[in-house]
């Protein structure tokens, strides 16, 4: 009833925001003026009275206003300022018939006027004098919440309120609250349950009945699950099964008595209204894509038995005897639902009760769907039924045909296959059901319209809906349910009666054929188009979607229904809100209700209206005013304000001039008072609205109202033209809108439904057109958001910073500049000329409706072109952006930021339109060059996003060196420069093509340069000017390709100069075809200069594949390559380094056939030190071969376990086999040393077995004796002679037997020193390892080259590996960053080498071989892992101890020798170092050494090295070494056991330690406690800690320095008992420092004795260390002979 207006926000109060009212239309009329002091924001009109909002937030009331109790009289003149709310700020006001609401700034309400029936909110008073403050409280939040209130609207008895949430809460009395009650007045304001949930946005008051405008529910996003069998809310059955003597009735008519049912299946959503959900059973639709088969149950087959079952009930059905109890009253449910449902796939959207599912369909009979609508909500009684029925074929389609065409272009521009347009799927609309509009729905609607009968559609629709019952992907399974109206209390009614009328229903629809026309073959076409279309019609176009208004939204009413303005179809009431269902789809913007009648204003300008028609003021004369028609306005007038009242309606609209315009719609007011009510309902009254006169001197009209019989409009002055641009612009918007609504409903939906459309365009052109119709859905789409939030900005605050078309102008360039690409590229294919027959079949020859809308000028076009421009007309659109805001700009300062912001804005769109008029020109040109080419070559180079730039058939551009008849045409276009001759033709993208200008000075012509991947040729211009133009044009072409625009660019931004010259280097594809290694081969990645240069990526069509970098066109640097293996299944796969195309360097390589080499490579073959590991990738390798390889093969030094076998083989290779000298060991502790040729022991050699017995002499096979020999027994006899046979079987020999004697050991020795003779040397072991380290240094061989190189290598090395770790950081740890830091500075210095520089180095070492990016650490990690691989496992073999030592010492050697390589001043082996400048040399070396265990200044690798080494290599050596010494350990360890079960005093006079040294007392747990006999593990207890570190230690120096601190200890502890100074003679040393070391109880001393031995620094053996060393080996041997007496 009452209305809104809002206005803006300049200055100058007389300008703006002025009130005018008047009522009636006759040309006496005059608006009178409202005088107020401030500009009015926003009036609202009631019955009598109305309340004002003027700036500042104050609030005055005019009118009649009986509640206020001190005025004299009730009617105010004036305007009289509401005191009471001068504190607060108002920012929305509403009236009703007698009373009136405000809502202040912060979400507060205030109520005042009559309040009998509840309606001020406030209990317990009839009237409130004064507006009083009225609180929503949200009884259901914990704790309860006070609701924040956007808006209010007031009617008769009763007032809704919008929370900020979005929903609606009601009070005072009647239907029209939508509240579950039934008691009434409600006082306190209560939330409307059945719109919770949803977004409203508007709601307005009737006298008795509501309205409210929702925001559609967006589609689910993600993918639809099967549908649920049970209500979300209420839990209770959503589908209900009864089974009736012949025939089943399935419901899923279920209401929700909690609240509107969200989400519930929607195929089946016609079924609606009833109730029983008890017994579905299993009928839920198992799937979205498969509709319940026996759904469609209730077809009428025949006129006489309607329900006779059209597929067989499922076999699940239940008896009808379940109770169906879930809605009060309802027993039984009337089967008038399930005609809807199942029967019609309907389009109109009237009602949208059961929509198609139009996907995949391939429908046997042509008129597969009959198809139509019918109000299809189920009544609550049968009286309703009959009227129904009746008004059913009486007003056929009436209302529909006009319905139609909007419905088409309405919620989706389009519908059919263009569902692509539909941009936000969020329309219910029936229409098609998905909002993506499928074809088949408008295909239904159009052929209903063509029958113009609303008809209910017989079975045959169910056949097709069998067929069509897939989901189409866009489709919403709420909206179905959701659309439905919950029934409310359904009245009981028979089946009996209903049967009847159905089947009198059918029999009057079976009209034979009747949709013939839609051919099975479209519907496969369209739903064909539908799944392609489906990426192009996003839901809205999301970014917009916070500034802009929606425009899927649904209009829900409810309240008193006896005028019809409900719009339901019927008269009833509805107590709870009830979707609009013909609405939908309509984008209806704003919603209005006078008295007894309902107005909705869409977005295509167009009012609909229903409900009481008694005074005209619905503005038709179409019956039944209990649906939604359209006012009858002459066309080009665009409404987009509206407001009603008791009886009339205002329309504020465009007409042809700027300023705005008012129509009338309803009673003539006489000027005379003291009518009376009956004579008002007599007078004159309009039969469609009449404009009113005067409404061009009332200035710009900004918004409207009515209420009683008076009508309002607010108005501005135009100010400096503001008003007027900004009126210009939503008009302009409002009225581009409409024509692109215009030209999807009367030119491409009738196209659409043409048969012969997809074979007339043809496989390409069809696609593209769906494409241009989806591009085009978008724009539309947008334009009418944008036409909507325009709308809405004149009714309020006028800062131009709230529009969206400056804020987000990239969204709309976007949208414009892809849209053109699509009309562009159906250009180009020729797509217009295609459309040119279809045109003429459906639109006749002259085909005027094209020309029409095409507003083309020119006479006797051809129609293709024709098209073309009517395709085109966007882009003027984005002509009148600029212009318009350029307008708006001249309304400010020129400095103010709002100036600059238009300035801005206007020059993006005006170079956004010149941009596509280039395009449009390049697309005319394009296609002009096609008609005119040779035909054979446009088929394959004609392409929709190609484009062309130049063309060389003047003889311009010719190639150099061609012959004589040769013809060379060259043709450049947007993606690729093509090479024209007779028969054939070359092409050359873009991306990959270098081009550059030959000087002219020598050569005397004009030549350009052309590169590309595998051709180079040069290109001869006829002039300077022609070469100019073709490296320009080639120049600007490959920047585009290569930035990516193509076609599509966006104009560079003004003012910013495009690159002369694309880059050399540039990143791009191409797929080889003459290279003979990389033919058709795919490359992807950085180039320069026509070659692969850089990172890049390249797949053959036999799947090889290489990741990684290139140079100059060949594989160089880090690659990963995979080549697939078919037999095997599996590929090869190399990780490593490359160069010039080949594997070299180091790399990884997994073979198919599951083993792994890690080593070096070169020239794709293993060449150098690598690792191979062969064997199943689970389980364990059976062997490993780790050593030297050359050329593919093993050659020189290498270690070869063999798993199965048990041996380890350490020798040397050649070839691949065996050849040379080399130890074998085996698990059973056999050991061979000797030579090998051809893969097998032959020759000298020794063989040892694990108990000492030795062969030494000759052998022909493995293990196979064969010659002269000797074998030795381990007792010592031997026998000399031939022997033959394999070795651990049966002998044979012939020789002599010696039992030598006792005293002739001479033999035994000499047998114990040959051990290792014929072993390889330690230094010819792994020289691929040291010379590749070399190497990294720049050295061809060990010790040949430049310090200087070396240093650079290294630092290279390091930055380019941290480079590499950069990439993937986590693989380096912290302290790794430090270290790899710290190497950067190269240790410098000048001179001889002192301590202190000599310190600097091991630092340095230190860290090096720290890291493995250093190629010390490289050689070292390297070192180590060989180590370990030879004496680990099988190579734990005592024997092999030797060798393991010795091979520590050649590392040592030869790592000393790259050392002094990189410090050449550091002084060789056993120098000595400078003495720093100051020191004072010590009287003996010894001295020196005695400060610091490393020597002082003699210089030796193992103080070097051997810290760096050992603690490494230690496990595997000290292993060797404990399995050397077991036996004598075990003595040794027997004999400790044994003597440590003595007391301290006991062992210390066993062992003959003077009495002297004996402590008297000693510090346990810090005290002192005195010796006793039984005293225990006390005495020397520090000395004896002390030394059991030896076993924590790991170079010889370490634990040499313990022995020494031992000896410090005993000392320490001695001369606290002496109390005076005291020398050691080794007679008294000895027996304490004995008792230390049986104390110590070190298990494996014997080993750590002889490690220290093996690796000690020569120079130390004879100083201080060396003495303290000899007693410690002097204890073990003294331990091992002790006889205990």
């Amino acid at each position: 009833m009452e209305k809104q207006m809002r206005c803006g926000e300049e200055d100058g109060s007389g300008e703006r925001g002025l009130l005018h009212t008047w009522r009636g239309y006759s040309y006496s009329t005059t608006p009178e003026r409202v005088l107020l002091s401030r500009p009015v924001l926003q009036a609202a009109v009631g019955a009598r009275h109305g309340v004002l909002l003027v700036e500042g937030g104050q609030v005055y009331s005019f009118g009649e206003l009986p509640w206020k109790q001190n005025q004299t009289s009730s009617v105010a003149t004036e305007p009289v300022l509401e005191a009471v709310l001068s504190e607060q700020r108002i920012v929305f006001v509403a009236a009703g018939s007698v009373h009136s609401g405000v809502v202040t700034e912060d979400g507060g309400m205030h109520m005042w006027g009559e309040n009998t029936h509840g309606q001020c909110g406030l209990s317990g008073l009839s009237v409130i004098p004064n507006p009083t403050p009225v609180g929503v409280l949200d009884s259901e939040a914990t704790p309860p919440q006070t609701v924040k209130i956007l808006k209010v609207a007031c009617g008769d008895q009763h007032t809704l309120a919008l929370s900020a949430k979005h929903e609606v809460w009601a009070w005072g009395s009647g239907c029209q609250l939508g509240l579950n009650t039934s008691t009434f007045p409600v006082w306190k304001p209560q939330k409307v349950e059945h719109l919770a949930g949803r977004h409203v946005l508007q709601v307005a008051c009737g006298a008795a009945h509501s309205l409210a405008l929702v925001r559609c529910l967006p589609p689910p996003q993600e993918p639809r699950n099967p549908p649920q069998d049970k209500c979300g809310q209420c839990h209770q059955m959503l589908y209900t099964m009864t089974d009736k003597e012949d025939h089943v009735i399935i419901s899923d008519g279920h209401h929700c008595p909690v609240g509107v049912e969200l989400d519930s299946d929607e195929t089946t959503s016609a079924f609606e209204g009833s109730p029983d959900q008890s017994s579905r059973g299993k009928q839920g639709k198992s799937s979205p894509t498969e509709p319940v088969p026996s759904m469609p149950t209730q077809i009428p087959k025949s006129p006489t038995s309607i329900t006779n079952p059209e597929s067989t009930p499922p076999p699940e059905s239940k008896p009808a005897s379940e109770p169906q109890n879930e809605v009060p009253a309802s027993s039984q449910e009337p089967v008038e639902p399930a005609i809807e449902d199942s029967a019609e796939p309907e389009a109109p959207p009237t009602n949208g009760e059961a929509y198609v599912e139009a996907s995949e369909t391939s429908t046997p009979e042509p008129d597969s769907c009959r198809a139509t609508g019918g109000k299809s909500s189920p009544y609550p009684d049968e009286q309703a039924v009959k009227a129904y029925l009746k008004r059913l074929s009486d007003h056929a389609l009436a209302e529909h045909t006009t319905k139609t065409p909007s419905t088409l272009h309405s919620a989706q521009l389009s519908s059919d296959c263009a569902d692509c347009f539909t941009s936000d799927p969020l329309i219910p609309v029936a229409q098609s059901v998905t909002p993506m509009g499928s074809a088949l729905n408008n295909l239904v609607v159009s052929c209903a319209s063509a029958v113009g009968e609303r008809v209910v559609s017989t079975y045959e629709a169910l056949s097709l809906r069998k067929v069509i019952g897939y989901w189409v992907p866009g489709e919403r399974v709420e909206e179905r349910l959701r659309q439905e109206e919950p029934m409310q209390g359904k009245k009981s009614s028979s089946l009996g009666d209903i049967r009847e009328e159905e089947a009198e229903l059918s029999r009057r629809l079976s009209l034979p054929g009747l949709l013939s026309q839609v051919s099975p073959r479209l519907l496969r076409r369209t739903s064909r188009h539908r799944a392609r279309a489906i990426p192009l019609a996003p839901g809205g176009i999301p970014e917009a979607d916070a500034h802009l208004p929606s425009l899927q939204t649904e209009v829900w009413s409810w309240g008193c229904g006896q005028e019809g303005q409900l719009g339901h179809g019927d008269l009833l009431p509805r107590p709870q809100p009830v979707c609009v269902k013909s609405l939908n789809g309509k984008e209806v913007l704003r919603v209005a209700a006078g008295a007894h009648h309902s107005l909705a204003l869409t977005a295509q300008s167009q009012v609909f209206s229903w409900g009481c028609n008694t005074s005209g003021q619905l503005g038709h004369m179409e019956s039944p005013t209990t649906l939604p028609h359209l006012t009858k306005l002459s066309d080009g007038i665009r409404v987009w304000d509206i407001g009603a009242g008791q009886q009339h309606t205002l329309l504020l609209a465009d007409g042809d001039c700027i300023q705005p315009i008012l129509y009338y719609s309803g009673q003539q007011v006489k000027e005379v008072m003291e009518q009376t009510e009956e004579e008002e309902q007599t007078g004159e009254y309009t039969q469609q609205p009449v404009l009113l006169p005067f409404c061009m001197n009332l200035g710009y009209v900004s918004s409207v109202g009515a209420g009683g019989q008076t009508c309002a409009a607010l108005t501005d002055r135009n100010v400096m033209g503001f008003i007027a641009s900004l009126h210009e612009l939503a008009a302009a918007e409002r009225k581009f809108y409409c024509k692109l609504s215009n030209i999807n409903s009367l030119l491409l939906q009738p196209l659409l439904k043409l048969d012969s459309l997809s074979s007339a365009l043809g496989q390409s052109s069809a696609g593209l057109l769906q494409n241009l119709i989806g591009r085009l859905g978008r724009l539309s789409q947008l334009t009418g958001q944008n036409s909507a939030s325009l709308t809405s900005f004149l009714r309020r605050s006028r800062d131009i910073r709230g529009l969206v078309i400056l804020d987000d102008a990239h969204l709309f360039l976007d949208t414009y500049s892809e849209y053109c690409s699509a009309v562009g590229d159906l250009l180009v294919m020729g797509g217009f000329q295609a459309l040119v027959k279809p045109c003429h079949d459906v639109f006749g020859k002259g085909a005027e409706v094209v020309q029409k809308l095409s507003e083309c000028s020119e006479e006797g076009l051809p129609l293709a072109d024709v098209l073309a421009h009517l395709f085109y007309l966007p882009i003027k659109h984005l002509h009148e952006y600029g212009r318009l805001l350029l307008k708006l700009a001249t309304c400010y300062e020129v400095s103010s930021v709002d100036y600059q912001k238009l300035q801005d804005a206007c020059s993006k769109y005006e170079s956004m339109a010149l941009h596509l008029k280039r395009r449009r020109k390049e697309a005319e040109y394009t296609l002009h060059f096609w008609k005119s080419f040779p035909g054979k070559m446009t088929d394959s180079l004609r392409k929709p996003s190609r484009r062309l730039i130049c063309e060389s058939s003047n003889k311009a551009l010719t190639l150099q060196n061609a012959g004589r008849f040769s013809v060379n045409w060259f043709i450049l276009f947007n993606d690729a420069l093509v090479h024209a001759q007779f028969s054939t033709h070359h092409v050359f993208p873009l991306a990959t093509l270098w081009v550059e200008p030959i000087s002219e000075e020598n050569t005397g012509i004009f030549g350009l340069k052309v590169t590309s991947p595998e051709e180079s040729f040069t290109l001869l211009a006829s002039c300077p000017a022609e070469k100019a133009k073709w490296l320009r044009s080639i120049n600007q072409a490959v920047e585009q390709a290569l930035s990516g625009l193509g076609h599509d660019g966006i104009p560079p931004s003004t003012g910013v100069a495009q690159r002369a010259d694309p880059p050399i280097s540039r990143t791009a594809s191409y797929t080889f075809y003459k290279d003979s290694r990389l033919k058709e081969a795919m490359y992807e990645g950085r180039w320069v200069s026509g070659k692969p240069n850089g990172w890049g990526v390249v797949k053959w069509p036999d799947e090889r594949m290489y990741t990684g970098t290139f140079k100059n066109g060949l594989e160089d640097g880090f690659g990963d390559y995979v080549v697939p293996n078919k037999n095997l299944n599996s590929c090869d796969h190399y990780q490593g380094q490359w160069k010039d195309g080949k594997m070299h360097g180091f790399g990884t390589f997994r073979y198919a056939s599951g083993e792994i080499y890690e080593g070096s490579f070169q020239d794709n073959m293993r060449h150098g030190h690598g690792m191979l590991r062969s064997g199943k990738l689970n389980s364990t390798s059976p062997s490993v071969f780790i050593g030297q390889w050359q050329y593919d093969k093993k050659s020189g030094y290498g270690v070869f376990d063999d798993i199965t076998r048990g041996e380890k083989y350490m020798g040397m290779w050649l070839d691949d086999q065996r050849q040379g000298n080399a130890v074998v060991v085996t698990q059973f502790g056999l050991y061979y040393e000797g030579a090998f040729s051809n893969n097998k022991m032959m020759g000298n050699g020794v063989l040892l077995s694990e108990d000492d017995t030795t062969f030494e002499g000759e052998f022909s096979e493995d293990w196979t004796l064969n010659g002269k020999g000797v074998l030795t027994m381990p007792n010592g006899d031997y026998i000399e002679g031939s022997f033959s046979g394999v070795w651990g079987t049966g002998l044979k020999m012939s020789g002599s037997y010696y039992k030598p004697s006792l005293y002739d050991s001479d033999k035994e020795k000499d047998h114990a020193l040959k051990l290792g003779r014929l072993a390889v040397h330690s230094e010819e072991k792994w020289k691929a390892v040291f010379l590749e380290c070399w190497n990294r240094l720049g050295c061809d061989s060990p010790g040949q080259g430049q310090t200087t190189t070396a240093w650079d290598n290294i630092a290279v090395a390091l930055t380019a590996n941290r480079r590499q770790q950069r990439d993937s950081p986590e693989l380096l740890s912290r302290s790794h960053h430090k270290t790899l830091e710290s190497l950067e500075f190269i240790p410098q210095h000048v001179g001889p080498v002192t301590l202190e520089v000599y310190h600097t180095i091991r630092r340095y070492l230190v860290k090096a071989c720290d890291t493995p990016l250093h190629p010390l650490g490289r050689l070292v990690e390297t070192l180590v892992s060989v180590y370990r691989m030879t004496y680990v496992g099988v190579g734990a073999n005592r024997r092999l101890l030797p060798q393991a030592v010795n091979e520590i010492k050649s590392y040592l050697s030869r790592i000393f020798q790259l050392v002094r390589f990189l410090f050449p001043d550091l002084p060789e082996e056993g120098g000595s170092l400078a003495d720093p400048p100051k020191a004072k040399g010590g009287s003996d070396p010894a001295g020196k050494q005695l400060e610091s265990p490393k020597p002082g200044c003699v210089v030796s690798s193992s103080a070097l090295l051997l810290p760096v080494l050992l603690p490494r290599l230690y496990p595997p050596l000290f292993t060797l070494y404990a399995l050397e010494k077991e036996k004598e350990d075990d003595v040794y360890w027997e004999c400790v056991l044994r003597l440590n079960k003595q007391p301290d005093l006991a062992l210390l006079a066993f062992l003959g330690v003077q009495q002297k040294f004996w402590p008297v007392t000693v510090t346990v747990h810090g005290e002192k406690q005195q010796v006793l006999s039984s005293t225990k593990d006390a005495c020397f207890a520090s000395a004896v800690e002390t030394l059991q570190q030896i076993s924590t230690t790991f170079t010889p120096s370490d634990k040499l320095q313990v022995i020494q601190l031992t000896f410090e200890e005993i000392t320490q502890e001695v001369l606290a008992l002496l109390k005076q100074d005291f020398l050691w003679s080794m007679d008294d040393l000895f027996p304490v420092f004995l008792f230390v070391v049986l104390r110590a109880r070190i298990r494996n001393l014997g080993s750590e004795v002889s490690l220290i031995e093996d690796l000690m620094d020569p120079c130390v053996q004879h100083g201080e260390h060396g003495i303290m060393f000899t007693t410690l080996k002097a204890c073990y041997y003294q331990i091992q002979h002790e006889k205990i007496t």
